[in-house]
């Protein structure tokens, strides 16, 4: 059938041609021909009306055949697939102000949000977590390197402490003044993890080679192994990265006697290989605390070398040693054990500034050597087998005092107190090894991320203490027990006391070894990013052996041994439904599981230790405390999904948990039976309670305006035991542990870290931290009529972009000096954990 082409019609046609859509060269050319044509019909035109042509005829094109569609091969679809979620995965990038215009900067936070560093988009663990944080079925809290920066969170415990939900544990003895946490009400003093692989060590953590904090909250032991009841906290170390060369270095000042340098150097070898160093010091005081130093050291090195496609290898190397003169706090005012009133004696007319250990013996030194090699082999498209090789050895060394035992009189200002002496050497080296094959494929519309690993491990610690702790300046010396009694609370007159002798381990110490071996299987199916099922299971195979010294019968020294092995199996399920892009609703169930021992603090039943059988008389073994949780939440990406929202409901409850007493042969049961051949008041463990925490838990990451960021969350917290088999710490106070709230909780927190960029050069923030009312008590239950006063503390900062290399920071920390406390000891005459006063710090920063 032929077309009539007038001149008419023929501009109409080019003019349709120009304004479509040219996005390729082969467009462009079709543009240039139809200007050209549009110039000759417009000629043609003028000569047409002059001499009257009649119009043209010409046939329509005839269409070609084209070859006949064939169905793609298994391996195309796969390729295709993977190019699709590599599409999908890939970051948003956005233009990054003043001093990175030209780009992203070299040593950003890889999981985080580039337009709002605020916001992590990613878990580290990408096999066990494949979706973004807003599909993921689990309040996680991330702290990415730019919230710490804006923390000046220098350590783990900062970092953590300033985050709502979570409160500081102490014990004492053991890792007394170190990263004893406490998440969601439970004691997570050993889920504390460095690249996915379990930190057994009883340390102190620095941040100088943190890139974030991971906080997973709820059970996890499918994910993490054994433990993990409140949650877990994965800190991701600092990797070299073959993108750019970049060299920086922070130096701080500041009013507590702070002198800091940190140093981060990256160098790029080649396209393939690129090396990361670091290195730290640090001299510092403690703002409001007499005496008290934190000294610090350190440095790593990573590689990373991927010498074919398919294949990359990274290696690290951390190490830090933290030292100076420990702070075990001030004690506690209590008018009797009857009465619930009192508190920290600082609230009480103490100077807050007392330091009651003694500068010529007290010390600490806390050190760690992390190695590990991490191998990653592409097998295919889809499938990749991923193997972490870890091991470390770590060094808890101290000497300090303990203020407790107050004795009262009238008037209070001539109280005394003993200053009684806690010391450890103890040495904990890991060996792990954590093998992972992820596969990705599809089941009709389900896309399928499954996971599959092995993990062994190797856990060893020796525990010993100190020796000739007395000193002989004092007529007779101390007393046999080594605690100096008669000092005064309100005026400590032996700080300097001179020490002659040097003390000397005993060389009798306690020896723990924990073999663990497990397998785990997890799978996350999407469906159209529609609906999300996640489901995993594990088993550990779990074993430890003690071994050590005790008395017997007045006969000192007796060596002893036990043992104990659990099989451990968990499993987790979580449904996430997205009915929008931008949000999330979504409801989960885990387990996990505390067996005896897991922590390596512990050296008795009474601190959930694993103490040695002496002369033959039999320590009972508990089995495994078992914990299950459910979550119900909602999650949101605003603004432009640069700000992530999130809420959930959650319930944990502990089945099968540990139960102290002090018992007399007059007052042993069958549950707590008095020892033959025992005499006077003897502690008895049990076995049995059970506990239950409910709350809301809403957290907030990212910004709400270019300029506007934000970071926080609110934690509502309710708490009971629901079950004892006991009596009660304080049987004068309470006639049942059951109703009772948990111990070393805060039931309500909140923080907010806010920052505003006034203009290209200023930036302005603070920082807000609320905790409510803490009760003291043994092994969870707040049994002992002992508390710590709520708190508000207030942090500002200001920084100034000097120019494109260089930025000055000011740092007011604790801006009203608000006298708060962290932690409280588990007796009824306890020692207190003082928080820091007021300082200030001024942080130069380079960035080449």
């Amino acid at each position: 059938m032929g077309q009539v082409i007038t001149p008419r019609s023929l501009r109409s046609l080019a003019t349709v041609n120009l304004d479509s859509n040219n996005s390729d060269g082969n467009s462009a050319k079709r543009v240039s021909a139809v200007a050209g044509l549009i110039a000759v019909a417009s000629i043609s035109g003028a000569e047409a009306q002059q001499a009257n042509l009649p119009p043209v005829t010409v046939d329509a094109p005839v269409a070609r055949p084209r070859p006949a569609a064939t169905k793609p091969t298994q391996q195309q679809v796969r390729a295709r697939n993977a190019l699709r979620r590599a599409a999908r995965q890939q970051p948003r990038v956005a233009a990054v102000p003043f001093p990175n215009a030209g780009g992203l900067p070299p040593d950003r936070d890889p999981y985080a949000d580039p337009a709002a560093p605020y916001k992590v988009d990613h878990l580290q663990a990408s096999g066990k977590f494949p979706e973004p944080l807003l599909n993921t079925p689990k309040t996680v809290t991330v702290l990415s390197r730019q919230v710490l920066d804006d923390k000046n969170a220098t350590n783990l415990k900062q970092a953590v402490l300033s985050t709502a939900g979570v409160t500081l544990g102490t014990g004492e003895g053991g890792n007394a003044f170190g990263d004893r946490f406490f998440i969601r009400g439970f004691d997570a003093r050993n889920d504390i993890f460095i690249d996915g692989v379990r930190d057994s060590s009883v340390s102190v953590r620095e941040n100088f080679f943190t890139e974030q904090v991971e906080i997973l909250r709820g059970p996890g032991s499918s994910f993490a192994g054994r433990g993990t009841t409140g949650g877990a906290i994965n800190i991701v170390a600092k990797q070299a990265n073959t993108e750019k060369s970049f060299y920086n270095m922070d130096t701080s000042f500041g009013t507590d006697q702070t002198k800091r340098v940190v140093l981060d150097v990256n160098q790029v070898i080649s396209p393939t290989f690129a090396v990361r160093a670091g290195g730290l010091f640090q001299d510092a005081g403690i703002a409001g605390r007499s005496y008290v130093t934190d000294d610090r050291s350190g440095g790593f090195l990573a590689a990373n070398w991927a010498p074919i496609d398919g294949v990359k290898v990274t290696a690290d190397y951390i190490h830090t040693d933290i030292h100076g003169l420990p702070d075990f706090g001030v004690p506690y005012y209590r008018p009797s054990t009857a009465s619930t009133a009192g508190g920290p004696f600082p609230d009480f007319g103490v100077n807050r500034n007392n330091f009651y250990g003694f500068v010529n013996r007290d010390f600490f030194q806390v050190r760690q050597d992390i190695g590990a090699v991490n191998t990653e082999l592409q097998i295919t498209p889809d499938l990749t087998i991923n193997d972490k090789m870890r091991a470390s050895r770590s060094t808890l060394n101290y000497i300090g005092t303990i203020a407790e035992t107050p004795v009262l009189t009238n008037p209070l200002s001539a109280s005394t107190l003993s200053a009684n002496p806690q010391s450890r050497y103890q040495p904990t080296q890991v060996l792990a090894n954590q093998t992972e094959a992820t596969y990705k494929f599809n089941t009709d519309s389900w896309r399928h991320t499954a996971l599959a690993g092995v993990e062994i491990s190797r856990e060893t610690s020796s525990i010993d203490k100190y020796a000739g702790l007395s000193s002989e300046a004092l007529p007779g010396g101390f007393s046999g027990s080594g605690s100096l009694t008669g000092v005064s609370v309100f005026d400590p007159q032996y700080t300097f006391l001179p020490f002659s002798g040097t003390p000397a381990l005993t060389g009798f110490p306690t020896k723990i070894g924990i073999d663990n071996k497990s397998a785990y299987l997890l799978d996350s199916a999407n469906y159209r990013d529609f609906v999300i099922l996640n489901g995993g299971i594990r088993y550990d195979d779990y074993s430890i052996a003690t071994s050590g010294y005790g008395t017997v019968n007045g006969v000192a020294n007796v060596f002893g041994s036990q043992s104990a092995d659990f099989g451990l199996p968990n499993f987790n399920l979580g449904l996430t439904v997205k009915p929008l892009p931008i949000t999330s609703v979504y409801v989960a169930y885990a387990t996990s599981s505390d067996p005896v021992g897991a922590e390596f603090d512990g050296t008795s039943s009474t601190y959930g230790g694993l103490a040695p059988v002496l002369n033959g008389n039999s320590n009972q073994i508990f089995g495994p405390e078992q914990n299950t949780a459910i979550e119900i939440g909602n999650k949101w990406e605003l603004f432009d999904r640069h700000l992530l929202v999130s809420g959930a409901l959650f319930q944990t409850e502990k089945e099968n948990a540990r139960e102290s007493q002090n018992i007399t042969a007059a007052t042993a049961t069958a549950a707590c039976p008095y020892p033959a051949g025992t005499t006077g008041t003897v502690s008895c463990i049990s076995a049995g309670a059970a506990y239950r925490i409910r709350g809301i838990d809403l957290e907030v990451g990212g910004k709400i305006t270019d300029k506007w960021s934000v970071f926080g969350g609110l934690v509502l917290m309710q708490s009971e035991v629901t079950k004892s088999l006991v009596r009660p710490a304080n049987t004068t106070l309470y006639t049942t542990n059951v109703g009772l709230p948990l111990a070393n909780v805060a039931h309500q927190s909140f923080s907010l870290l806010s920052k505003y960029q006034l203009n290209d050069m200023w930036e302005i923030g603070g920082q807000a931290v609320y905790r409510s009312k803490i009760y003291g008590g043994t092994l969870l239950a707040a049994n002992q009529g002992t508390s710590l006063p709520s708190y508000w503390r207030f942090d500002a900062f200001a920084e100034a972009k000097i120019d494109k290399h260089w930025t000055a920071k000011l740092f007011v920390n604790n801006i009203f000096n608000k006298l708060y406390y962290d932690a409280l000891y588990q007796s009824a005459a306890p020692f207190v954990l003082e928080a820091p006063g007021r300082a200030a710090y001024v942080v130069l920063s380079a960035r080449y």
